[in-house]
């Protein structure tokens, strides 16, 4: 599942399982998470194959913090045409979690911050503790983002709010990330994860191709025309009303009983 090149003592993600619920622990809790290589190769070969019979994945911090964003004690120099591509790997990495056949929820607590709010904003369901801090600091260490943020955050912000938020460093607790689209819940402290295990068992008993539908389509559909997202969703709903999940999704309606859904 992780890369070969990685010994089990060197990982800096952990893998816990319950049935068809995958659970990922970023598991660097000295350094509060923070990103480095080995932690996206890790997110890479778990997301390019994920574990037979895994239906819904649970993404979460270590020791408090979800990610605090770059380790910048291993930041290397590159040249432009080097930090491109190290940029862009980041973005086929987070594709693979945003669009990927698996729905994602992140636990958010501590520092979600630079690249660890780009991580999140790759999830489906956003779940954020009150000692949450979002945070895109780069401009005020003479960077800029490159993991997606202008792309994914832009739009949950707007590009006028995501501006601002760069250009003073500003963060935003849980109860704000709540109300700006950046978590979609808050809860109590050390409630995070109960409540991603309840979401998680609720959407894997979903229809498989259904829930792959509603990750895949939705987003590119607001990035289309109106006339073209339209057209597109007329074709998603022609093609999961042949699927299996629905035929059985409608017997258990007929039946009045909860639906059993395979794998379409």
């Amino acid at each position: 599942m992780m890369k070969d090149s990685a010994q089990p003592g060197n990982r800096v993600i952990r893998l816990e399982r319950d049935g068809d619920i995958a659970t990922l622990v970023f598991d660097r809790p000295e350094k509060r998470n923070a990103m480095n290589d080995a932690l996206v190769d890790e997110l890479d070969a778990f997301f390019s194959n994920p574990p037979e019979g895994v239906r819904v994945v649970i993404l979460r911090g270590e020791g408090g913090h979800f990610c605090s964003g770059l380790d910048l004690a291993e930041h290397e120099h590159r040249a432009p045409i080097e930090g491109v591509f190290h940029s862009r790997n980041w973005h086929r990495v987070s594709e693979l979690i945003e669009f990927g056949p698996l729905p994602v929820i992140s636990v958010l607590t501590g520092a979600v911050i630079g690249g660890g709010l780009e991580i999140a904003a790759s999830t489906h369901v956003r779940i954020a503790e009150p000692s949450t801090r979002f945070q895109l600091p780069e401009g005020l260490r003479g960077i800029f983002v490159g993991g997606g943020a202008t792309v994914r955050v832009g739009r949950i912000l707007g590009a006028d709010r995501m501006r601002e938020m760069m250009l003073t460093g500003r963060s935003y607790g849980a109860e704000e990330g709540l109300a700006l689209g950046l978590a979609h819940y808050a809860v109590g402290e050390g409630e995070g994860l109960a409540l991603a295990q309840k979401l998680a068992r609720k959407i894997a008993d979903n229809a498989p191709f259904s829930n792959y539908l509603m990750i895949n389509a939705i987003s590119r559909i607001n990035d289309m025309s109106r006339g073209d997202g339209l057209f597109t969703e007329s074709l998603a709903a022609a093609l999961v009303q042949t699927s299996d999940g629905a035929k059985e999704g409608l017997r258990a309606f007929l039946e009045k009983r909860p639906p059993k859904f395979r794998p379409d």
